[in-house]
């Protein structure tokens, strides 16, 4: 939030406490003694969270006291940047990462970022700025009232601690909760005046998070899957969560299954080159029980696979679709409307039914998917053009980043994302997530990444650019400009809702905006132009920071969640 409000932090007159300030400076523990800061900044280094993603402000001034040359601090310009650049870099690095946010404000700002890495499973160790302890009585200026309760129910694990003292076993609390499955953000509030008291430093623990059903519960669905005549495999983001790409696959080919992506999924789970790979499910209740319809088995991995986002009447599943659900998350399992459960970390479970199952080599493989036919040649520049133009260029090995919803229909067709991890996006619908989470992702391995944003999702996070301009992130961002909430609209059309207010966006010239941001650009709105652009955005080093692309599409948004088939 980055207020310049007052370090309140005063004692009561004629405190005789030594950690009380004396005026205007704080007394320090006695020589040789550890305060809250240092054993802080020893269980970061312990756990590699050096790198710390924030906006600061004045409750968090004495976090940064002689602030050590091994950390990185990443400023994002507005708090929900700040987390959602962590969340690309806990996702690069398989590792938790640290957030730092300025008290109630901060956090507020922060709260639908917040909500997208908990739902997709994104370890985040949040720790915000709260004003002095000897303040909150009197309900002072920045202060949080009620700072455990305020991010609930989208964080796993909220405290204030009740002494300064607790301070670095909380925070330890928090990481290991954050990395234990099913992973999330955590939340600590630490009041401004706590950083300075004694603390005795934490050890990191080991917690091995992985664990399986009984073996009697996966050996009865081996069984069954041996005795079915049409199996289906559903990927969720889980599978890319847990790393469990190599197993999934191993199971796929000796099941014969065919392998569908779960509705509106964050992440990649399967090749989708794959000759097992079928598509995409859709968010919609009767399209997505037709399309799973000719299966008499269908087993989910890492999927709550009943996400909706249009109502429609009918069951969930059509007579004769049995369906297994194998998750770490005992609370999905409980609320999922029909099937059998089974709670299990995925790696494991997997292992297992591969040694269970037998080789299904007299199953017929599912026929491969198409691609659909090129974008037909014309004046307009259209995005099935644009995603033609970037199947063909787009390194094989770049992760892709994407937050175009009006285009994803398309994108998902014609884009097709082969290798492990390579694919991320908002799995919650909580825009203002893609752009920043690029910047996060690039700087976790100094890899270049693609990022096809919307101009309407740009908007809600275009802060981010300063931030990939300032520390060289190498993300190359095309910018598909539809002039508007181009998904809104389209949904407005599907339930007969049309013209839908506030839905227009004009007069932003995207190329400007990133250059005033240090963010090299350009601009293309013909097809012609558009060979060349995409080569010079695409295949820049990854030592040559951002590159932004500002394209102005045409054509409409078309029938948005129609079952991206076969």
């Amino acid at each position: 939030m980055g207020s310049a409000g007052p370090v309140n932090s005063a004692g009561p007159r004629g405190s005789t406490d030594p950690a009380e300030p004396t005026g205007g400076r704080r007394a320090q523990p006695p020589t040789g003694q550890p305060t809250v800061l240092d054993s802080f900044l020893a269980f970061c280094r312990d756990t590699g969270m050096t790198t710390v993603f924030g906006n600061p402000g004045s409750t968090e001034l004495r976090m940064f006291r002689d602030w050590p040359e091994d950390f990185t601090y990443v400023l994002g310009l507005q708090e929900s940047v700040a987390v959602a650049m962590a969340a690309g870099h806990a996702i690069g690095t398989r590792r938790a990462a640290l957030v730092s946010l300025h008290s109630a404000g901060g956090v507020g700002h922060a709260l639908g970022a917040v909500f997208n890495a908990y739902r997709d499973r994104v370890p985040l160790v949040v720790i915000a700025g709260q004003q002095s302890r000897a303040l909150l009585q009197l309900r002072p200026f920045l202060g949080a009232d009620e700072p455990a309760r305020f991010p609930r129910p989208y964080v796993k694990f909220s405290r204030q601690p009740d002494r300064a003292a607790d301070v670095p076993a909380v925070l330890a609390e928090a990481h290991r909760v954050a990395m234990t499955h099913p992973r999330g953000p955590v939340f600590v509030s630490v009041p401004e005046d706590d950083w300075d008291r004694p603390a005795d430093p934490v050890t990191p623990r080991v917690v091995h998070g992985a664990y399986t059903a009984g073996p009697e519960t996966l050996s009865a669905l081996a069984a069954r899957l041996d005795t079915c005549e049409r199996p289906a495999v559903v990927i969720g983001p889980g599978v890319d969560d847990e790393d469990a790409h190599a197993r999934v696959r191993a199971f796929a080919e000796r099941t014969r299954a065919a392998v569908w992506i779960s509705p509106l999924s964050g992440r990649s789970g399967f090749p989708e080159s794959h000759p097992l790979f079928q598509g995409f499910l859709p968010p919609v209740a009767d399209q997505l029980a037709a399309t799973l319809e000719p299966y008499d088995v269908v087993v989910t991995l890492g999927a709550p696979l009943f996400t909706y986002h249009v109502h429609t009447q009918g069951p969930p599943l059509c007579p004769g679709t049995e369906l297994f659900h194998l998750d770490c998350d005992p609370g999905q399992a409980a609320w999922l409307p029909t099937g059998t459960s089974i709670v299990t970390t995925l790696k494991p479970a997997l292992t297992q039914l591969a040694a269970l199952v037998k080789d299904a080599d007299h199953r017929d493989p599912p026929p491969p998917r198409r691609l659909p036919p090129p974008a037909p040649a014309s004046g307009d520049l259209t995005p099935e053009l644009v995603f033609d133009l970037l199947r063909e260029r787009l390194p094989h090995d770049r992760v892709l980043v994407e937050e175009a919803p009006s285009h994803r229909d398309a994108l998902h067709a014609r884009v097709p994302v082969a290798h492990d991890g390579g694919f991320l996006t908002t799995g919650s619908g909580a825009l203002g997530w893609g752009l920043p989470l690029a910047v996060g992702r690039a700087l976790a391995d100094r890899r270049r990444v693609v990022c096809v944003i919307g101009d309407g999702s740009a908007m809600y996070s275009v802060q981010a650019l300063w931030t990939a301009a300032q520390h060289g992130a190498p993300v190359t961002y095309v910018v598909l400009d539809n002039a508007g909430y181009g998904a809104v609209r389209a949904l407005g059309r599907r339930i007969a809702i049309a013209p839908v207010p506030g839905t227009d966006i004009t007069g932003i010239d995207f190329a400007a905006l990133a250059a005033s941001f240090g963010c090299p650009s350009a601009y293309a709105e013909r097809p012609g132009e558009l060979p060349q652009a995409l080569d010079h955005a695409l295949h820049r080093g990854d030592d040559e920071g951002p590159f932004l692309l500002h394209l102005r599409v045409t054509g409409t948004e078309g029938a948005l969640y129609e079952p991206w088939a076969r």
